[in-house]
């Protein structure tokens, strides 16, 4: 199959690995990239939560990073503890791969008797992380330290699409998604575009795309990478 991935190009990058390991070919098409939010991440803080594999990378460069890095870390799933790992943090405890796991796990540990959490955070965020742990006792604060911005429509992609070359396209987040229709309207694709299979990681992320009109949705049986791949078969 010829799969396009859409998300940011490191990310993606990684995807077509995993793609063509299985014998796809795949059509790198980033929809966004990620840079990191100038922000005070304060101090006082029992451990650090986090939700993605590109909030480690947002503080790479921050001047708290040596006072965190010596913090635990609860991470929502493998890649975002992986890249925890990446980025020296060392006391790192993995959730089950979504935020339920996550809430689960940090209110079993009893992680706020400290003091509170820090949850480095999106700017585009699924669920409200802050307030699902307060239900549960835990205190947490919330420091946005990295966003996703639209890059424009990649010339392959509209290319690629007006062929009919494409099997399927692979979308990782609701703003991807939109990204991948209003741009395709913009390149004059809009009907080519919802021609291959989607392949959603949530059902948020395929709303947009139902909406749409397209005929083949899929979604993941789990948010994670590893399950979207396995719609691909």
């Amino acid at each position: 199959m010829k799969i396009a991935v859409t998300r940011p190009q490191a990310d993606g990058e990684r995807t077509a690995t995993h793609l063509r390991a299985r014998g796809h070919e795949v059509l790198l098409a980033p929809l966004m990239r990620v840079e990191p939010i100038a922000v005070d991440l304060g101090r006082g803080f029992a451990g650090v939560i986090i939700t993605s594999a590109n909030a480690p990378v947002a503080i790479v460069d921050h001047p708290a990073r040596a006072t965190l890095l010596r913090l635990p870390v609860y991470a929502v799933g493998r890649r975002s503890a992986d890249a925890a790992r990446d980025a020296s943090f060392a006391d790192i405890t993995t959730a089950g791969g979504d935020v339920r796991d996550l809430v689960r796990l940090v209110a079993e540990r009893k992680a706020d008797a400290k003091g509170p959490l820090l949850y480095l955070a999106g700017e585009d965020r699924a669920a409200d992380l802050i307030a699902e742990l307060a239900a549960h006792g835990v205190a947490c604060e919330m420091r946005v330290v990295y966003r996703a911005v639209a890059t424009p429509f990649p010339s392959a992609l509209a290319t690629a699409l007006k062929a009919g070359e494409l099997d399927a396209v692979l979308h990782f987040s609701k703003r991807s998604a939109d990204n991948y229709l209003s741009g395709a309207r913009e390149a004059g694709v809009s009907e080519q575009a919802l021609v291959p299979r989607q392949l959603c990681l949530s059902a948020q992320v395929a709303a947009p795309l139902k909406q749409a009109r397209a005929a083949r949705v899929a979604v993941a049986h789990r948010p994670d990478e590893a399950a979207l791949i396995d719609l691909v078969g």
